[in-house]
């Protein structure tokens, strides 16, 4: 069917007001008026009592999202920033394992220039710490705690429950890369403690890194010693994998406590922290 618009417009006799709709919009004219000074009424009677239900329940509702921000600031002082990056490590990890300190793990590229690559945090449990070091160094005056150097050995060495965790920091790491990265790091440190028959076990452990991994920025990697000399091994809070080896667990740990550890700064730091837990 074809639609025919004209230019122009014919011309309607006036409509006459409708009865019923009239007396429809003065009913809803009165009701507003009504409904209106009710609420005010209401108003003025909760303005007199601050305690009034209506108002507490308002004001809960306007504040509520406040009180939610602030209980937030107050969790986040348990927690430590790493200044270069902004990462933050919780102080304590589970129940018992203590931050001892934060570090940068940097890589050359092509020798020009370093790229943060992941920041990390070293914890160890308290009460390891003070049962395996306490008797060795627990009565030494403050100058022969400043003169001594083998904390971090020791920590390494003894059957003490330390995590490392690394925080990925690099946007564009791939596991591949990651993997690579340990094939050439912790072998350096299993040839350096065990010599150099030790290439199946540096594929145990570089093998839990599979390609189906994905670690974009903010991923998590968790190197944990557990008691025995267990080295498990976490990916966002999921166990990729777990190996019994004391060789493999001072491997892991030398490179961020040792004494050619990634980032010298922050084992001074965990040294600090050692002394003053073995002091109290």
């Amino acid at each position: 069917m074809v639609s025919l618009r004209f230019p122009f417009s014919f011309s309607q006799p006036p409509k006459l007001p409708n009865p019923t709709s009239t007396s429809r919009r003065v009913s809803s004219a009165a009701f507003v008026a009504a409904s209106a000074a009710a609420s005010a009424a209401a108003i003025a009677a909760v303005s007199l009592d601050p305690k009034h239900p209506f108002l507490q329940k308002a004001l809960n509702r306007a504040f509520s999202p406040l009180w939610g921000s602030l209980s937030l600031a107050d969790n986040s002082s348990s927690m430590v920033v790493e200044s270069k990056t902004g990462v933050e490590f919780p102080s304590v990890l589970g129940d018992s394992l203590g931050l001892l300190g934060i570090g940068l793990r940097k890589k050359s590229v092509l020798g020009l220039k370093n790229i943060d690559v992941y920041a990390f945090g070293v914890y160890a449990d308290d009460n390891g710490v003070k049962e395996f070091l306490s008797e060795k160094y627990g009565k030494l005056s403050d100058s022969e705690f400043k003169e001594n150097k083998k904390f971090n050995d020791d920590l390494i060495e003894n059957d003490i429950c330390v995590t490392v965790r690394l925080q990925i920091v690099y946007g564009r790491l791939s596991i591949r890369s990651v993997r690579s990265a340990f094939e050439e790091s912790v072998g350096s440190r299993l040839q350096k403690f065990g010599g150099s028959d030790n290439k199946e076990l540096l594929q145990r452990f570089t093998s839990q890194f599979k390609d189906e991994y994905k670690i974009p920025r903010g991923s998590v990697i968790d190197l944990s010693r557990e008691h025995g000399h267990v080295l498990c091994t976490r990916i966002d809070g999921k166990e990729v994998g777990s190996i019994q080896s004391k060789l493999l667990c001072r491997s892991i740990l030398d490179l961020y406590i040792g004494q050619d550890s990634f980032d010298r700064q922050a084992k001074e730091g965990i040294e600090h922290k050692l002394a003053s837990l073995l002091q109290k």
